[in-house]
């Protein structure tokens, strides 16, 4: 097992021969080193380390090896644009939220890729998952950007932040504090590299107004303001692909005439904040799933009825009305595998995958029970109070069991190498599977195509020097 730097001298001392500190940036003397090695120190110090000042400095090390070797952060708006233009279809992007593991989960997703010839996919992490698996952006950023570099994927990293959500009843005790929390994090994300952000302002819908446009009024609103926040921020050279919501996950299917509310509004309050802004790129919405499924009393997950039909009428109508990538379906990890060849064919831009990973990863038959034992009775007393009337403990278990990762972080990036290796096979399986079913195999060279990275300076901490 790879160890971390305890001290930004030792650091220094061990990236000699394998990286020099240059000004601007870092030139690679011996890249298989930098692979087979070195890499793995990096991340864990990145994480792990004491001090945040060598933390920093492993994650600058970091990204700019990374670019070195040709592996840039980027955005997926050209390709976005090409989709809303019919130049490109016949594919749905996979967006993968890891919340476990999340260097040998990115690396299984990135062989995986490898195999399959695929550029399309994106890694992402929600504002709730940031705080449950205590993964700031820059962290999550460098674990991701490290695995590309540990498994040779050499193609544009696409980072997301998923739902960047709006909470409503910290909106309706204190709508500027809130409004300020969103804001500062879609900062703090841009800085580290996420140059896709979708921000959720749908739980601001009031479907108590007498008109569709005044349902959609708090939501179009902020969400336009955030937009125009995001074009400020964004580094030269980059153009963000921003995604907007219109239906709440979990709540009532929308509907073509919520979406030309929404947009309506949108365009007309985006134009009053500034000459030619660029909007969003996609559009989420509801149409059945819930995030995680619906854990039955035996704790098994209740099927879905998903509505493809409306999927690909949202979809459509994104595409054709508003040059939009088309409709994204959130909540889809959980449901039978048979419904992952229909997104394509529907024209779904892209489908967000989350709880499925992590149910393989605290199912699986190498996992070590104690250590599940572990975390199940850390939830059982510090969730209690999320347990609801009538449920069983397997549903609460199923319920919560994310809540666990983050205070074990660091004993899940401890597990043996073998365990890991076998958990990352179960995951390389799974993500072959959905890159299959999302038709996603060969994307690489379309990608290349209508995405240029850009490589964005990231200043080396002066200890460095």
């Amino acid at each position: 097992m790879a160890t971390e730097f305890a001290t930004t001298e030792e650091l220094k001392r061990g990236i000699a021969g394998i990286l020099t500190v240059q000004a601007g940036g870092v030139a690679i003397a011996d890249e298989k080193r930098l692979r087979e090695t070195l890499i793995d120190s990096l991340v864990r110090t990145a994480v792990f380390a004491t001090e945040e000042e060598t933390r920093a400095a492993a994650r600058r090390l970091i990204r700019r090896s990374a670019a070195a070797i040709g592996i840039h952060a980027a955005s997926i708006q050209g390709l976005y644009e090409a989709m809303g233009r019919g130049e490109v279809k016949g594919f749905t992007v996979p967006a993968i939220n890891v919340r476990a593991l999340t260097y040998d989960t990115a690396q299984a997703a990135f062989r995986a890729a490898l195999a399959a010839g695929s550029g399309a996919l994106i890694f992402e992490i929600a504002r709730s998952e940031i705080d449950y698996t205590r993964q700031r952006p820059d962290e999550y950023a460098c674990v991701v950007i490290a695995a590309a570099v540990k498994t040779g994927y050499k193609a544009p990293i696409f980072l997301q932040g998923d739902h960047f959500q709006i909470n409503a009843k910290k909106y309706a005790q204190d709508a500027a504090a809130e409004t300020r929390a969103v804001k500062d994090l879609i900062w703090e994300a841009i800085d580290a590299g996420f140059y896709n952000i979708d921000i959720d302002t749908s739980t601001l819908v009031d479907l108590n107004e007498p008109t569709v446009k005044a349902q959609q009024r708090l939501n179009y609103s902020l969400a336009a303001e955030m937009t125009t926040m995001i074009r400020d921020l964004e580094p030269a050279g980059v153009a963000i692909s921003v995604g907007g919501e219109i239906g709440e996950v979990g709540g009532k299917n929308s509907t073509v005439e919520e979406l030309d509310a929404f947009m309506a509004g949108y365009r007309e309050t985006l134009d009053k904040n500034g000459v030619n802004l660029k909007g969003i790129s996609k559009i989420s919405v509801q149409t059945g799933t819930t995030h995680g499924g619906v854990p039955l009393a035996d704790g098994t997950i209740a099927q879905v009825k998903l509505d493809f039909a409306t999927l690909e009428k949202l979809s459509q109508a994104a595409r054709e009305k508003y040059g939009m990538a088309g409709a994204v379906q959130h909540g889809a990890s959980t449901l039978p595998e048979a419904a992952f060849d229909r997104f394509p064919a529907t024209g779904t831009a892209e489908v967000h995958l989350a709880t499925g990973f992590q149910n393989i990863v605290y199912d699986s038959v190498h996992f070590p029970a104690d250590l599940r034992e572990r975390m199940y009775a850390y939830l059982k007393k510090e969730a209690a109070n999320e347990r609801k009337e009538g449920e069983t403990e397997k549903q609460f278990l199923y319920k919560t069991r994310k809540k666990g990762i983050g205070p074990f972080k660091q004993e899940l990036w401890d597990l043996p190498a073998a365990t890991r290796t076998a958990l990352g096979k179960e995951l390389e399986a799974q993500f072959g599977l959905l890159f299959g079913k999302l038709n996603v195999g060969g994307t690489l060279a379309t990608v290349n195509r209508f995405v240029k990275p850009v490589d964005v300076p990231f200043p080396l901490p002066a200890s460095l020097e």
